[in-house]
């Protein structure tokens, strides 16, 4: 196993002008497309799985996209997300579109931690999503056949390993319930387990300050099918695993979801959406 260096580093352009994101900047909550540049981390991989395969390589350099100049706001909070997502990277990624978004609540009493918006790449030619398809199937197939972004801000200060034990015990229980269904091999669960033992160490144990977008990319099925889906974290590492990529942005959308007012607000931006 022989650990590789990948630098990460993230932009999202929204008008011409390029500033810090500062949560007292605007009462709305401009979170992002007036970022900077976000550096995506040195990770170092050593797991023998995605030992010596091309990764995400994201650069620093990136030009304004008038396209971003609009949002969508969360209702729930006010924070607002652009409806365009541009990454720059070595290799190229796409246009992101902004499918949904929506609050993430937990309790009894309806606390709201944070507010999530999914994007996707929604002009890809490989999509061929009948409009006749019900809108669970379309996400499962824009999940399964594109590159995705998941952006998360929170609405009040948490921490990074409060997020993360979210993330894990919403993808154990799912493998949990593959496991029952007979739908996992036994081979594909202990490969994943692994994964998810590294996602887990990825996480820091630092403060998530309250209005600080944290952007996770999926990347699209390799072409090659010996590779992995890719599972991007700004700021901390990846993982390259098929189930935990796809199962990680499934969780937000099988039954109610994570946020089921962000699957509503999908399953309405797709109703027509399709061929």
């Amino acid at each position: 196993m022989f650990p590789f260096l990948q630098h990460h580093i993230f932009k999202v352009a929204r008008t011409g002008s390029w500033r810090l994101f500062s949560s007292a900047a605007h009462p709305k909550f401009h979170a992002s497309a007036s970022l900077g540049p976000f550096l995506w981390g040195s990770i170092f991989l050593v797991s023998a799985s995605i030992a010596f395969r091309p990764t995400v390589h994201l650069d620093a350099e990136s030009l304004p996209d008038a396209t971003t100049t609009d949002f969508r706001t969360d209702p729930a909070t006010s924070i607002e997300f652009p409806t365009t997502l541009i990454i720059a990277s070595k290799n190229p990624l796409p246009k992101f579109s902004l499918v949904g978004l929506g609050v993430r609540t937990v309790s009894f009493l309806g606390i709201k931690v944070y507010s999530v918006g999914f994007y996707a790449d929604l002009d890809n030619p490989k999509l061929k999503i009948s409009k006749s398809a019900t809108p669970e199937e379309k996400i499962e197939h824009i999940v399964r056949n594109t590159t995705c972004v998941i952006r998360i801000i929170p609405t009040r200060s948490t921490s990074y390993t409060h997020l993360r034990d979210g993330f894990m015990r919403a993808l154990l229980a799912r493998m949990k319930t593959a496991h029952t269904r007979g739908i996992i091999t036994a081979e594909e669960e202990t490969d994943a387990q692994s994964h998810l033992r590294i996602l887990k160490s990825i996480f820091p144990n630092a403060p998530f300050t309250k209005h600080t977008p944290l952007d996770i990319l999926v990347t699209a099925p390799p072409r090659d099918p010996a590779r992995q889906r890719a599972l991007v974290i700004r700021n901390m590492g990846s993982v390259e695993n098929n189930w935990v990529a796809t199962e990680f942005l499934l969780a937000y959308f099988e039954g109610a979801g994570l946020s089921p007012a962000l699957k509503n607000s999908v399953v309405e931006r797709l109703d027509s959406f399709g061929e």
